[in-house]
């Protein structure tokens, strides 16, 4: 910048102006106190550099969403089979991720997501993995799993290829205990992106704890069974753990009435 020099040359200029008019003596001028310097005055100078602004609050980048945001926000309607499949790997990949539950994570082997058919036309939901569970990986594997093939097989005339089964909870509670309800919580956005990736059109809880979770009710399994319930316009039915009936033989008459209520609504009985 040249501001010195041109300032001089334009009091000279005046000054000789002033001469050839004749003029021999000016007032003084008053005395000014010094100005500071501010962003206003910088931004008058057609010279100054800008100053520079914090970006304002709104303007601010976004946090990036977690694995399993990006995931869930990828389930949609009409989903391809291969799509459905990547995000149920995607899915329990944050499962075998996830740290929220302390005592489970240090209780468990391993997480155990679910296992099936992803075009499965009906899910079957337990409470939490157990023994056999935590060291193979897979839900209902134990002698409570080989009753619910019976009942896939034998009474239902399916595949247990042809089902989808999952459980309320992806770690095994210490001692095979009732999932807490902060834990369910914390696992419940798995679920729900489970079943809205595979879209099934019936599910069948095994339990109390499926059906309530799942239903959002205190109810007891003996109230809840034997009724059609509805899930997001999914069509429910709730009947007896097959742990239950191992231990109590007699429940599993009023479990195969469920399970020919469910049968008549799919349109196989």
């Amino acid at each position: 910048m040249n501001r010195p020099s041109r300032l001089t040359d334009l009091l000279a200029d005046f000054f000789e102006d002033a001469n050839r008019a004749g003029v021999t003596d000016l007032p003084a001028a008053p005395a000014l106190e010094p100005v500071p310097l501010t962003e206003k005055a910088l931004r008058a100078d057609p010279g100054a550099e800008p100053p520079v602004q914090a970006p304002d609050d709104a303007m601010a980048k976004r946090p990036s969403q977690t694995p399993l945001e990006k995931t869930l926000a990828e389930i949609k309607p009409g989903l391809s089979t291969r799509a459905k499949e990547a995000i149920l790997r995607d899915l329990a990949r944050a499962v075998s991720a996830c740290v929220l539950c302390p005592e489970l994570v240090a209780n468990r082997t391993q997480t155990v997501f679910g296992v099936g058919n992803p075009d499965a036309e009906l899910v079957f939901i337990g409470e939490g993995p157990g023994v056999d569970e935590d060291r193979q990986g897979e839900p209902f594997v134990g002698r409570s799993g080989q009753l619910l093939t019976d009942i896939i097989v034998k009474g239902m005339k399916m595949r247990r290829e042809d089902v989808y089964i999952c459980n309320v909870v992806r770690c095994r509670p210490p001692g095979n205990r009732n999932p807490l309800p902060n834990e369910a919580a914390c696992c419940r956005p798995f679920l729900d992106g489970t079943l809205r990736t595979i879209a099934p059109k019936y599910i069948c809880c095994l339990g109390a704890v499926a059906a309530q979770n799942l239903l959002q009710t205190d109810q007891a399994i003996g109230r809840l069974r034997g009724k059609i319930h509805d899930y997001r316009g999914i069509q429910v039915v709730c009947t007896y753990h097959p742990a239950y009936l191992l231990r109590n033989p007699a429940a599993k008459r009023d479990t195969w009435e469920d399970i020919k209520l469910l049968l008549r609504r799919m349109g196989r009985m």
